[in-house]
């Protein structure tokens, strides 16, 4: 269990180094993000990988052109540390040689495949060489290395590739390294998974190239990403001991890519069943953001709530969290707290109370405020035949919980209001006791401009839109050129400003501070992230994450 945990942290932290490498070179080099391209959009190392794999990433071009973040010394920290104990100098001895690709997978669960003495996932670290005379001496160097410092070293041929292991110390530091042919330098944790690795490429319905799976998403990748990732979901369920009730989805690939604006995340996941979408694609923003102000930190666009549980959008989500977290149900209610708030005042089911009548377009948005621990939201709904009884149906629920609809007028504009009477006690001297005063408590608003119903959590937030003028979000710069990187047509987004809503997510999400440590320079230049699912293909959902750096 211990070997597993430390493997994942591996993998997340190569992730978020890579995501950190990426981004770096891009606030270094804003001005022509064009000079980081990769020359192939897919791994090389792909043919020593299994198809069974559950993952693999790549990095698509050489690290020494991240040089940016050498003022971090994040980068330098990242080449040393790789080579530390054995006493290599990068510069000197991987430099020459190291190519266009660095590449890691996650080979196999179960090494030698006995589940009785435990789990131990075998993993695989592929460097491109451009010199292989060098690369052979450098792996030579490596190993002798070792042995001066008291490793027994293992030499053996498999099937013509010269292996060298160190197993001085298997449960603590086992190493296995090998160059094959004239393109990669290999290193596993055990010799099995280099031997596996060989037997991938000479057996080439054995690797993950001949997986159709990974031929079907090789072709929705584009061109010139600088890394890509490759996820075998059943099996990385698997790895995380899990079994899914419901799992449509059976691989994830994800490329990273540069452009003038930003890093763009892009993830196409693939089924053999198909796809049905919530709603039909929009060809353009939705209308319902003009009444959404630029001071919003989150806000989530789209069209027709009415069928998003039965979407395949909300099956991704479910296994996703499933996968992750063990239950969806957690983190939902973490994320979207305010909104969760709301379902337990009210006591309504927002997918059959609100979401079952919602036809045409709609925009929620949470203002988070300062000095306040609980963000305002907002909820805009076009016009439809369906929302005047579903309004009806939500004052009819209000009224059950005691709360009463009221008119009210903010600046000549008719205004719901869904209020509740309060005593307040106050005390005064000896004689006279305490007095009492009734209050009244607003718990949500509605009216309705234009072709929209608005509803607010509070007066002040529904003073803020009738006030919005030309400060609304979709006015706003940083959301029109987040958008701008986003095919249309598309099924809507989910902006997050990073900014504004920082100290927000980091409560609801505590686990997000450990991110951030890691990735500081990332998040520290982050602005802003969108997020947005296109495409057409009826057996695949393709979407896209935009992540907007300060200095764009």
């Amino acid at each position: 269990m211990n070997s597993q945990r430390s493997l994942i942290g591996f993998i997340v932290a190569g992730a978020i180094a890579l995501l950190i490498a990426i981004a770096g070179f891009y606030w270094f080099f804003a001005k022509s993000p064009a000079n980081l391209i990769a020359s192939t959009s897919e791994p090389g190392a792909a043919i020593f990988v299994s198809k069974l794999s559950p993952a693999m990433v790549s990095l698509l071009t050489n690290p020494d052109r991240l040089q940016a973040l050498e003022r971090e010394e994040e980068l330098s920290k990242l080449k040393t540390s790789l080579f530390a104990k054995s006493g290599i100098d990068y510069k000197q001895d991987v430099q020459p040689w190291l190519g266009n690709e660095i590449t890691l997978a996650i080979t196999t669960l179960d090494i030698d495949r006995d589940s009785e003495n435990g789990q131990q996932p075998g993993y695989l670290l592929a460097l491109a060489t451009k010199q292989p005379e060098k690369s052979r001496e450098f792996v030579e160097l490596l190993f002798s290395k070792r042995a001066l410092s008291g490793a027994t070293l293992a030499v053996e041929q498999y099937k013509g590739v010269k292996l060298i292991t160190d197993n001085s110390q298997p449960e603590k530091d086992l190493l296995s390294g090998a160059v094959v042919g004239e393109g990669f330098v290999l290193f596993a944790n055990d010799p099995k998974v280099l031997k596996d690795a060989i037997n991938n490429v000479q057996a080439p319905d054995l690797n993950l190239t001949s997986s159709p799976e990974y031929q079907k998403a090789t072709k929705e990748l584009p061109k010139g990403g600088l890394a890509v990732a490759f996820l075998n979901l059943p099996v990385v369920a698997k790895w995380q001991g899990l079994e899914l009730s419901e799992q449509l989805y059976n691989s994830e690939i994800i490329s990273l890519a540069l452009n003038p604006k930003g890093l763009v995340a892009e993830t196409t996941f693939l089924t053999s069943s198909e796809i049905l979408t919530p709603s039909a694609p929009l060809s353009k923003p939705v209308g319902a953001l003009q009444y959404v102000p630029a001071s919003a930190g989150l806000a989530i666009s789209g069209s027709n709530l009415s069928n998003l549980a039965d979407s395949d959008l909300a099956k991704l989500w479910r296994q996703a969290t499933a996968t992750i977290y063990g239950s969806g149900e957690d983190v939902v209610s973490r994320l979207a707290k305010p909104l969760v708030d709301v379902q337990k005042r009210w006591g309504i089911n927002l997918p059959e109370d609100i979401f079952s009548w919602i036809q045409g377009e709609y925009a929620i948005a949470l203002l988070p405020k300062q000095d306040e621990t609980t963000p305002h939201w907002i909820f805009v709904v076009e016009k439809s035949e369906s929302v005047e009884p579903g309004i009806a149906r939500l004052d009819a629920i209000a009224s059950s919980n005691g709360l009463s609809i009221n008119p009210l007028t903010i600046d000549q504009q008719k205004i719901s209001a869904w209020t509740e009477l309060t005593t307040a006690t106050k005390k005064n001297d000896a004689k006279e006791g305490a007095s009492f005063s009734i209050e009244t408590k607003v718990r949500g608003l509605h009216t309705n401009l234009g072709n929209y119903e608005i509803f607010t959590s509070d007066l002040e937030t529904m003073n803020e839109i009738l006030t919005i003028k030309d400060n609304s979000l979709i006015d706003n710069p940083n959301f029109q050129d987040s958008i701008a990187t986003i095919p249309l047509p598309n099924q809507g987004y989910i902006y997050l400003d990073w900014t504004k809503s920082q100290n927000l997510l980091e409560r609801q999400v505590p686990i997000l501070k450990l991110a951030e440590v890691l990735g500081k320079p990332f998040f520290d230049n982050l602005r802003s992230l969108t997020v947005s699912s296109y495409g057409t293909d009826t057996r695949s959902l393709k979407g896209g994450v935009f992540f907007q750096l300060k200095n764009s």
